[in-house]
């Protein structure tokens, strides 16, 4: 029996919390069990219908792997490595667990072949893997396998706001609400573990916080 997997993440600009990188299994004849509940790319869900699928999408996987990234370890890690790269370890490690026949991967960069190629190099996987922009459109094993990343980021995220008594809105740069979050974590240095510091919008601010420290002498 022909096992597929879809791969995909949630959460990779955001500026605060996790990335999360979900792969879902299912035997192949059970793909049409995914289009029956609706499984669309996550960003054209709602909340509401996410959750909804979420436990269901459960039920019909063989198998499924969620990895959750934190800010703390996606700075340290590119230390050394770029982010593409760090999804990329990420997947090999659920290509690796897993060990579907074929695998549909929501590809993070532009050149689709040199990141196959790369997948390949660091999980000398077996499956066969179709690596694209834009699968989670295209594969209902890949749209279910960006649910489940989704939801899960969303549930850390909701804990991560109640443990620091602030609603940040979504953590990207782009809401005013997490920027405002940003700026009280770097101004009371407290919380800062859930910030991205390695990225531009986090070491703006402190550049900014820093001119203005000392514009005050």
């Amino acid at each position: 029996m022909t096992t597929i997997l879809g791969i995909d993440e949630a959460g990779r600009g955001s500026v605060i919390g996790p990335m999360v990188i979900a792969g879902l299994m299912i035997d192949e004849k059970d793909e049409f069990k995914l289009r029956e509940i609706g499984v669309k790319d996550s960003k054209l869900l709602t909340k509401v219908q996410r959750e909804f699928m979420f436990d269901k999408i459960k039920n019909i996987a063989k198998d499924y792997v969620i990895l959750s990234v934190s800010a703390k370890e996606i700075d340290e890690l590119r230390k050394t490595i770029n982010l593409n790269k760090i999804e990329g370890h990420k997947m090999a490690e659920i290509l690796k667990t897993l060990k579907a026949d074929k695998a549909y991967i929501d590809t993070p960069q532009v050149s689709t072949g040199k990141f196959k190629d790369f997948l390949f190099s660091i999980s000398k996987t077996k499956t066969k893997m179709i690596c694209e922009n834009g699968a989670d459109l295209k594969y209902p094993v890949c749209s279910a396998a960006s649910i489940l990343a989704k939801v899960t980021r969303d549930r850390e995220i909701e804990v991560i706001k109640k443990k620091v008594g602030f609603d940040f809105g979504v953590g990207y740069s782009h809401d005013k609400k997490s920027i405002e979050f940003v700026q009280k974590c770097l101004k009371e240095k407290k919380n800062l573990e859930y910030l991205r510091h390695s990225w531009i919008t986090v070491s703006e601010l402190v550049k900014e916080k820093e001119q203005k420290r000392l514009g005050d002498f």
